[in-house]
Formats: structure tokens, sequence, C-alpha cells
């Protein structure tokens, strides 16, 4: 039944693929992605109706799950914030190779300003070098009726869909209203069974047909209703405006903007509608969140020379978010008042929560490593990356998930000693495994202290992969059982960590060290629920 709620973009989205069919979400949480899965976890009709919606152990093997219950002909979602499609790449990519059966949405939430990321990548570069197409919703509204629309394009053209969020939309709310509930599809297998085995042969014939698709694609684009030309009297200028990008133009045209605009929420680019622009216009603005995919793909479409402005030519900001202030600037009009300084607000840096572990630990790996000449600790993505800040500075580089094991690797082939490797659980299930066993496999000298608070700390506490395994994981990868230790990281035990670390130091060989103490976050909540 119709009803009006007022929903965050990803919450908008989560209830759109529910009410469209869904069967399972598969995802890792990263924000500003997490809150579409927890959405559907709390939702009545998962329980049910028994929709999947456990966390995966990490964004490949969530998109390698969801083509699989395509595969069966059912509706499938998969969430990652962006630097989880460097992750998903391998299966995303491939995905568009094989095709869907039952309707598959690739969700993405990019993080312009790099507000909780290492980068602010642009996902639609992946939905474009993989062909497929790519919805990104201007409003919480579209991201709810996208998730119908994207899920029946899938399936009319047996094709992965990328819908790509950014963070503003992911966590502002409107009032959405939200429409009839449709059934989960059956049971169904492909017809063509041939192209979901991607060996040569199979390969080449579905990549010539995947290329004669990507017209149809474009058509698609050039007629939807989330890709909308509006004319203008004044000439002089027409607006490209895509995504949330849309709302920010029209907050500072509420009477209407003058220009004509081009809103785009669906790709591949509406090229037609470009040109058109294009012969009307004297000069052409791209309004867009992350980097300039647009602009430079405008730059290449139009058959004539014309002005092309946006962030390559600085009218707009070349990194971070937009803003409607910084639109206003692009479009000519007068800037509003600088607000005072007393209403800026003071940016507060994240810290560690006083009584988590990660401290303790820290405190100790700090007190040891110091008495070495040259230690260097390799850290990674999770709440003890802030183990870089005050009063620690424990740490000396992160990279990506996974990389503090085999960066400490590759220091100790090179004669780094000490070589100390610093990951969480979640972490080290997600993506630190395959290092672990490159090192065991080179008898490497490093030691690895997996930091376990029983849960994802970082996006809110999240169940973790290996919780109550770590040991036996390690143990079957190869590490010596005598050299895994597990300790728990209190004051009181400071001395015992100190002592066993120094141990693991000097082992020349794979060490792991596991400090184990539930993340004071969700204590409080297990103790508040009992």
């Amino acid at each position: 039944m119709a009803s009006k709620e007022l929903l965050l973009g990803d919450e908008a989205l989560a209830q759109g693929a529910l009410d469209a069919g869904l069967s399972g979400v598969y995802a890792y949480p990263g924000t500003p992605s997490t809150e579409i899965t927890e959405y559907i976890q709390g939702h009545p009709l998962t329980a049910q109706r028994g929709i999947h919606s456990t966390w995966s152990a990490n964004e490949k093997t969530a998109v390698e799950e969801a083509l699989g219950m395509s595969f069966a002909g059912k509706r499938s979602m998969v969430c990652m914030k962006h630097v989880g499609m460097n992750v998903a790449a391998d299966a995303f990519v491939n995905s568009a190779m094989t095709g869907a059966n039952g309707g598959m949405i690739v969700v993405a939430a990019d993080d312009p300003s790099m507000h909780s990321s290492q980068n602010e990548q642009d996902s639609r570069f992946y939905g474009k070098f993989a062909l497929v197409p790519i919805f990104e919703p201007s409003s919480q509204q579209e991201a709810y009726d996208m998730a119908a629309d994207a899920f029946e394009m899938s399936e009319r053209h047996r094709i992965p869909v990328l819908l790509r969020l950014t963070t503003r939309m992911a966590h502002s709310r409107a009032v959405v209203e939200t429409g009839e509930r449709r059934a989960e599809n059956p049971l169904a297998y492909p017809e063509n069974t041939r192209q979901w085995v991607l060996m040569p042969g199979n390969s080449r014939v579905r990549y010539k047909t995947l290329i004669e698709e990507y017209k149809q694609f474009e058509a698609e684009a050039a007629g939807s209703r989330y890709n909308r030309y509006t004319d203008g009297a004044d000439k002089s200028m027409g607006i490209i405006a895509c995504g949330i990008a849309y709302n920010y133009l029209m907050e500072n045209f509420p009477d209407g903007c003058p220009y004509p605009v081009l809103k785009v929420s669906q790709y591949p680019l509406p090229t037609a509608l470009v040109r058109r622009m294009a012969s009307e216009c004297r000069s052409i603005l791209v309004i867009e969140e992350g980097q300039p995919m647009v602009e430079e793909t405008v730059r290449g479409v139009l058959p004539t020379p014309i002005e092309i402005k946006g962030r390559l030519s600085g009218e707009l900001p070349r990194t971070g978010e937009l803003t409607p202030d910084c639109v206003r600037e692009a479009v000519g009009l007068p800037a509003h008042p600088a607000h005072a300084a007393s209403e800026v607000t003071v940016p507060r840096p994240p810290a560690l929560c006083q009584g988590c572990g990660h401290r303790d630990m820290y405190k100790t790996l700090t007190d040891v490593v110091h008495e070495y000449e040259n230690a260097k600790v390799f850290s990674d993505i999770g709440c003890y990356t802030l183990g870089w800040l005050a009063p620690f500075h424990a740490i000396d580089t992160v990279l990506d998930m996974g990389a503090s094991i085999t960066m400490a690797k590759g220091a100790a082939d090179a004669g780094q000693h000490p070589a100390v490797a610093v990951i969480g659980d979640s972490t080290f299930t997600h993506s630190g495994m395959t290092g672990l066993l490159d090192a065991v496999n080179a008898k490497a000298a490093i030691t690895v202290i997996i930091s376990d608070n029983l849960t994802t700390g970082m996006t809110g506490g999240q169940d973790s992969a290996g919780t109550g395994r770590l040991e036996q994981i390690c143990a079957g990868l190869g590490v010596e059982p005598e050299h895994i230790r597990v300790v728990v990281p209190l004051p009181k035990n400071h001395e015992e960590m100190r002592r066993i670390i120094r141990e693991e130091i000097e082992y020349k060989g794979v060490s792991v060290i596991i400090p184990r103490r539930e993340c004071i976050q969700t204590a409080k909540r297990h103790n508040a629920k009992k």
C-alpha cells in the first residue's frame, strides 16, 4: 500500500528494492553505504520473506554471491562504498560479460570530499568501463523509484545495473512516496548458459553482443524519465546537471532556471540531447559530483567547437563536494554574504573512544617499538587507523583494506626489522588472509597484530566474518600454533603484552598476536539489552 515516509537516500533505495521484490542484499559495511543493508536487515518484510541480508566477507564475495542469486532468477542487490568497487572490480566487470538473469543492482556510494575515505574516486567510470547502464538519483524519491526501474532494466537487457549515490544523497532525508509491493521472482535459470562460462571463445561472442546492446542503453537513456531537457530563454549558456548537482542548481533558481538545462540521472550520457544543447547555446557548463566524467565525454562527442566549462576549466572546484554556493558562482550569480566566523562549526578531529581496546594495544606497542632503532608499523583501514593521531603516533602507513600485512612482508623482504602489521579482525577476514598466506609461504620475519574488537567497529558495529575463528584461520594458513598469541588489552596486562610483543618481534618468522576485547560501543549496547 502506498504511503509517505521520511527517509535517508540510503533508506529510500533500500525500501525501493524491498518493494520491487528483492530476494537478497549482499554488502560489506562502508560509509556512506552502510545504512542500506542495515535498513533491510531491520525491515519486517526481511524476516517475513526470509530475504538474505547477512554481511559478506568483502565486496568481491558480495558481487559473486549476488550474481549467483541472479543466476537462479531472483532479484539481488550489492552495496558498497566507492573504494569497495576496487575490491569488487574483477567480479563486477566480468558480471557484464556473464550478464544477469534475475535483476541485479550494484550500489556504489561515493564519498566526495573524503569524509571517511582515502580517496574520492568516481564510480561512474566503473560503469562506463564495464559497459553497463548507470543510474544516479537526484533526489530520495528518485532513489526509491530507480530501484524498481533498475531491476526491470536489468532483467530486460539481462545485464547488471550500477546505481551511484554520493554522501549528501545517501545521508540526507526527504519525504518519499512509496508504491505497491511486488512479489519475489520464482526460481528460473538462464536460457543462454554459454555466456555464463567465460572461456575466451564464449567471451568473444558475448563481448560483441554487449557492444551492440550498449547502443540500446544509450537509446533508453535518451528517452528516460530521469533525463530531462528543459528549455530556457537565455542561450548564452546551457547547463548539464548530473544527479544531486541538479538540486544544487535549482536551489539557486527557485523561480526556474533562465538557461536550457539537461538533467542527467541515467547513463550512458544522452548524447543527442547534448548535441541539441550545443547547437542552441554559446557555451555549456557541466555540473557533476565527483570527477569530470561527463565534462570529458562532452568534449569528445560534440561535432563543432564550443566552450565547455566545469571542473576542468576551473568554474567549479576540481576536488571535493559541490555545494549550492559554488554552483551559484559558476552560473554567474553573486555570492551569498559570508557567514561570520562564530557561525562556522569548528571541526572536531576523530579519536579512539575512551576505554577502547585499541588504545591499550597501541600504548603497549609504541612502548616496545621505541626500544628499536628503526621499527616500522604498517597499519590498515579501521577504527585503529586513528592510531596515527595524537597521542599515539603509532603507525607509519595506511593504504587500503588488507595492505598492512603485505606491506610489512614487502618491507621485511627488503631487510626491514622489526616489521609490524596492525590489522583489525574484520579487515583481516576482508582481505588480510591472503597476505598472511604469502608471508607464511615466504617465512617472512613479520609480527602481525590482529586487534580484535569482535565487530566491524568503524561503521557502527556490524557482524565481523571471523569472530571466534581468528586463531583457527591463522593456524589453517600455516602460522605455527606456538606463535599465535592471544592477550587481553587492559592496563593491568601491559607488562605481559610488552613481553609477548618483544618475544614475537625477535622470532625470525611469521607470528600473530591477537589482543581481544569487545568494542566499548557494542559492549554498552549489549549491556543495555541485558
